[in-house]
This record gives C-alpha cells, structure tokens and sequence, in this order.
C-alpha cells in the first residue's frame, strides 16, 4: 500500500506532469511534422490523370505534358514503316480512361515509339565469293550493284565492299534496303589480236588506227623532238611487238612505239 500511495503521490507531481506534457508536446510536433513533409514532398492525395498519347508524334506532346506537370522519356524505337517517324506505339503508365491509374505531379512516362528506317550490321565480304556475297545481303534485307576489276588473283572474291560511295567496315550499321556497292576481282582474259602496223604514222594517226582495239595498250617515246610541233610531225620508227602478218598478240599487250622527227622511212607501209 506504501508502494501505491508512492507511485500516486509521484504520478501527480508537478516534476511528472511537466515532463510528461513535453514529451506529448514533442511526439506531436514530430509525428504531425513527418506527415506534414510527407505530404508535401510526396503530393499525397494529388490525382492526375494519365493522357492518352497513342499514335500522337512524340514532337507534339510537350506542351500537353508540360500543362500536367509530367514528362516523358523514350524507352525504344520499334521499327514500323507504315507509320510516321516518331509515332507513339506504347506508354507506361497507361492513359487513366483504360487503366483507371492516376499519378502525381512530375512523373516521367515510359514512351516506345516508331521508326521508318531499321537498321542491320554489314557483314565482313571481303574475299568471299560473289555468289556467296549476294547470298549474305539479301539475307539482311540489302540490296547489292556489282562492278568487276582485272586482277591475277582473288578471281570471283569480293575486294572492297562500299555504302555512299565509301568502303564500309564489318559491324557498320546500315538501312535494311541499302545498296551495297561490291567490287569483284575478274581475271580475263580477253581474245588475241593482230598487232597493226604502225610504222611510218603520226601518233595522231597511231591513235586513230588503235582506237577500235581497247584491248592494247599502247607507249611511246619521242626522239629528235625539241617542241609539240615536233611531237606531232614525228613519225614511227620502231614497233615492239613488231607487225608480223598472221601471227596474234594476247589481249592488253602493251605496244611500244618511238616516234623520230628525223624519221626519212617509207610512210606509206603504214597502211598494211
């Protein structure tokens, strides 16, 4: 009973209630302060409602946003050529009048919209076969334009491969239905021909006498020629390979001829 009458006398003291009071007055002012800040930094009980942005262009939807308080970030592009560039395919949130979700001031949604153009990685061809080559591209959606270069080697082997007018390395990413320029090594060789004879001609008259045989190449060197107007009055000397009736030179034969402006030989064997 000592006890009880103690603890009643001490409950109702002056030094229990004050102490008592201040921490009733502290658990308010913190807990009514936590809730406070709570509700404001987190905008509890706001509601706003998510637009429907579904085939809107993604250049057009700022103004909209910006008049909610919310933002928009691009998660990914999906390839889709029958609508416009930039064209909402997908958003999360979902716009409310579907989804019945509501969000708060400042909130980012997640946007997919479309692209006209999809990309794929260009392959390594170089020193594949043509065939082999055409297989790849259009395997990945590319289209291909083939030109052939003389070469001795690597005969029917891709040697460069270009985009734009540039040669384009494995790995680079390029439009599905690009044109791929390939550049293929072709080792031909070409029907013989007779050399003509070309002694006692002007170079003009060697060239006119050439130009219906692509096939040769022609050199010449000059001797006794002190100007141009030398250069053109010189005549043939000397042919290598020599005319010889009858006997065929192989195809791109180099024909070497030197010209002498003293040359005093019979110009008319020319025609033969």
């Amino acid at each position: 009973m000592e006890f009880l009458r103690k603890l009643k006398s001490f409950i109702w003291s002056k030094h229990f209630l004050k102490h008592f009071v201040m921490i009733i007055a502290a658990y308010i002012v913190i807990v009514g302060g936590t809730i406070f800040i709570l509700d404001f930094t987190t905008n509890h009980g706001q509601k706003i409602e998510v637009p429907n942005l579904y085939g809107k262009n993604v250049k057009n939807i700022q103004a909209q946003l910006d008049e909610l308080g919310l933002t928009y970030e691009i998660l990914d592009s999906i390839y889709d050529p029958k609508k416009p560039e930039g064209t909402i395919v997908s958003q999360d949130p979902g716009p409310t009048d579907s989804t019945d979700v509501f969000v708060k001031e400042g909130r980012i949604l997640k946007l997919r919209v479309s692209k006209k153009t999809n990309l794929v990685e260009m392959p390594s061809l170089l020193d594949k076969s043509e065939r082999f080559a055409q297989s790849v591209l259009k395997n990945r959606g590319l289209k291909y334009k083939i030109t052939y270069k003389p070469t001795s080697e690597a005969n029917g082997a891709v040697l460069d491969q270009k985009y734009n007018g540039h040669s384009i390395k494995e790995g680079t990413r390029v439009p599905v239905g690009a044109t791929i320029h390939l550049v293929v090594g072709r080792n031909e060789v070409g029907a013989p021909v007779q050399i003509p004879n070309l002694n006692g001609l002007t170079i003009s008259e060697v060239k006119v006498r050439l130009s219906g045989m692509s096939s040769l190449n022609l050199f010449e060197t000059y001797m006794n020629c002190a100007n141009a107007a030398d250069s053109a009055s010189a005549r043939v000397s000397s042919q290598s390979p020599e005319y010889i009736e009858g006997v065929m030179s192989p195809s791109n034969t180099t024909v070497t001829i030197i010209l002498d402006k003293n040359y005093t030989g019979d110009s008319s064997t020319g025609g033969e």
